[in-house]
């Protein structure tokens, strides 16, 4: 049986210093509908103080951020894609000129137009070069952009289409897969799959409502779940006694490229799963709880951000508002 939470942190959560976290707080958590007036003033707060105006402030013409060129690998976490990734993890209004230039620019320099999935490198004539496409980014882009309320743009579509296409999720097969967009990229697609990936597509996938998901999208969603509920989300499926990656039993936000086990159970969650196999990681969340029933920001790539986020090893509202989040919806 879990334990229960240490204290009501509504009150710290709802502190007008953080414009983000106090709009999901009355959303995800109090369950306020959107023309709520404190909700809607919430959500204008987030793009007039705080970290999102902050970001868009450093925008260069043209929609990105450093040198357009370097929008992935060269300016990690400092370039376009990542700061799209952030900004929508932030609440940031997808109809904001800026956000909107932004989303333009990874959709034309980024997007394979042969295939609708998201590349590391830009091609020669535009678009993103096919044999650099890669199934974290691609989640994360995708999951970014229907965040941001482009569910319905015909190239948001093509990035869906490619995830249910091409989606892998193996545990330890005898050979890895051949051909596009496998070869090559046997730290995403080798006899096992890269566990980052697998959570970014399942992410993006779980941001379609439940009524607009294809059958396919429930296919790959049903397939990605049961990979993670087989490894009791953090675990080695075949040792349950280690973790996949150490890292992943650090919380943090946002976690960029890879995860933890908070972001997947919270994934797992709110696509309804209540399996046992998911015991494991609401326990490790719950023990994470210090005495007042805050979580601290144990991993961050601060120092590496356009803006930095919260404090490492301090108490993090946005930790303690996706453990809150999760565990209610799993509880």
């Amino acid at each position: 049986m879990l334990g229960g939470l240490k204290a009501n942190l509504l009150p710290w959560l709802l502190e007008e210093d953080n414009p983000s976290v106090r709009y999901f707080t009355l959303v995800d958590i109090l369950g306020l509908p959107p023309r709520d007036k404190r909700v809607v003033a919430a959500k204008k707060a987030i793009m007039e103080k705080g970290i999102v105006p902050k970001i868009l402030a450093k925008q260069k013409n043209g929609g990105f951020w450093e040198k357009a060129e370097d929008f992935y690998i060269r300016a990690k976490y400092k370039g376009t894609v990542w700061q799209l990734i952030i900004l929508a993890e932030l609440g940031a209004k997808g109809n904001d000129p800026k956000v909107q230039s932004a989303c333009d620019f990874v959709h034309r320099v980024s997007q394979d137009r042969e295939s609708g999935g998201f590349s590391y490198l830009g091609g020669p004539r535009g678009g993103g070069y096919h044999s650099a496409v890669i199934p974290c980014l691609t989640g994360n882009m995708v999951w970014s952009l229907i965040r941001l309320g482009f569910l319905d743009d015909p190239r948001v579509k093509r990035g869906v289409e490619w995830i249910t296409t091409s989606a892998r999720f193996d545990d330890g097969i005898d050979r890895a897969p051949k051909g596009w967009p496998y070869e090559k990229r046997e730290s995403c697609w080798g006899k096992h799959t890269c566990h980052s990936a697998a959570a970014k597509i399942l992410k993006a996938l779980a941001e379609i409502p439940e009524k607009k998901r294809a059958p396919e999208v429930k296919r790959t969603i049903e397939a990605g779940a049961e990979y993670f509920l087989q490894h009791h989300i953090f675990k080695r499926s075949r040792d349950l006694s280690k973790a996949v990656k150490p890292k992943w039993l650090k919380l943090g936000f946002p976690t960029m490229w890879d995860g933890d086990a908070l972001e997947v159970f919270g994934i797992l969650a709110r696509l309804g799963y209540r399996d046992p196999r998911m015991q494991d990681a609401a326990e490790l969340i719950l023990s994470k709880q210090d005495a007042r029933g805050r979580w601290a920001l144990e991993n961050t790539y601060n120092g590496r951000f356009q803006v930095d986020i919260e404090n490492k090893g301090e108490p993090s509202k946005w930790v303690t508002l996706l453990a809150l989040k999760a565990l209610k919806l799993y509880l």
